[in-house]
């Protein structure tokens, strides 16, 4: 029998002129086209409300079957995280994950019964971050909680070559924000984003750093900058979510399809700076318009497509996109596969076997929003 059940969730939680030439296929000489400086300055502002559906249909269940979704589990002055409803054949529970508060839908299904389905909808607010870093402002984290923020993880060492890799970033910086943005230009300047990296990479910074691989996506990149400032003292953390909405400023790399979501989710970063509170950070999203905003592969900051992005995503980022939590290291309650490194994705098993959140298509799910107008 199909169960309808609504559950309310309170969460804590310049135009420049490129005027080289450039060749023809036939060798003749060409003027390129002039290419505009383009805008990215997300400012606070109103808020914006999304209702954000997840569905997943096991279509070949092998046996009992069980289902892990992530809700939105972050309240802050940028999100506000609501209500959320579902519907399903199986039996329901809401968890939380007792570290880090992440929670979730977790559903299991019995062997032999109706084609295992969930649905899950989601209502939150979001809007755009910006810091004023020329402005101090007071903090109301305790040391404790600063300090958990700090702490080594599965996929987050702060020893070795990241403490090494650290120490050679922030050479010669003095306060807090000189150490972010040192690590923020050197994440910049030396990881690139590799497209052929399944879903949003692995975060597994100690391989990359010592194999000296810095090609990756969101949850590579911004991991290593979330590592690098661990092991340089300041606080730091992953925030993890997805795109759900185009971006207001044009760019397609940094936007969300809305009818069809599954391949968006997208890892922030946020670090404690000292007279500033928690700064939002984004050098993965930098690497990514770098590469693949337009059809050539932009190899500077100072290009007109670049410049505005790397400027604005130190310390801010926009509010077309949405977090499910910051957690680290989750072991999916009853699950017989390993924990998992992080919880961006809907997770299933069937028959005992994890299935593959990173391919959609074979583990079948979808994910869309709408934006809800006043």
């Amino acid at each position: 029998m199909t169960t309808d059940r609504r559950t309310f969730l309170r969460c804590a939680a310049s135009s420049v002129a490129a005027a080289s030439p450039l060749f023809h296929a036939t060798g003749a000489l060409a003027q390129a086209s002039p290419v505009v400086r383009r805008e990215f300055d997300p400012q606070p502002g109103e808020w914006r409300t999304f209702d954000v559906t997840t569905r997943v249909d096991i279509d070949l269940p092998r046996g009992a079957t069980q289902v892990w979704l992530p809700l939105p589990s972050v309240e802050s002055a940028w999100q506000r995280s609501f209500t959320s409803d579902f519907r399903t054949n199986g039996t329901a529970r809401l968890n939380e994950e007792r570290h880090y508060g992440a929670r979730m839908l977790h559903v299991s299904f019995a062997e032999g019964g109706a084609t295992p389905y969930v649905e899950l909808s989601s209502r939150v607010q979001t809007r755009n971050r910006a810091t004023d870093l020329s402005q101090k402002v007071g903090s109301t984290e305790d040391a404790a909680s600063l300090r958990f923020w700090t702490r080594p993880t599965r996929l987050l060492p702060t020893d070795g070559i990241v403490r090494e890799t650290a120490i050679k970033a922030t050479r010669g910086a003095r306060t807090d924000v000189q150490k972010a943005q040192q690590i923020y230009d050197w994440v910049v300047a030396n990881t690139y984003r590799e497209p052929k990296v399944r879903g949003c990479g692995e975060g597994d910074i100690k391989t990359m750093l010592e194999t000296g691989n810095l090609g990756g996506k969101c949850a590579d990149l911004n991991a290593i900058f979330v590592g690098l400032c661990r092991a340089a003292g300041l606080p730091a953390r992953d925030v993890y979510g997805i795109r759900l909405a185009p971006s207001a400023f044009g760019y397609k790399e940094l936007s969300g399809n809305p009818a069809s979501l599954k391949s968006a989710q997208h890892c922030r970063a946020e670090v404690h700076l000292a007279g500033h509170g928690w700064v939002a950070m984004d050098p993965a999203d930098v690497a990514k318009v770098m590469r693949l905003e337009t059809s050539d592969w932009i190899k500077t900051t100072e290009h007109p497509v670049v410049a505005p992005v790397n400027r604005a995503l130190f310390g801010g980022w926009e509010g077309n996109w949405m977090a499910w939590n910051m957690a680290h290291d989750v072991k999916l309650p009853q699950a017989q596969g390993p924990e998992l490194g992080f919880f961006m994705y809907p997770a299933a098993e069937t028959g005992g076997q994890r299935l593959d959140s990173y391919a959609p298509d074979d583990f079948k799910y979808q994910i869309k929003a709408r934006e809800v107008r006043a």
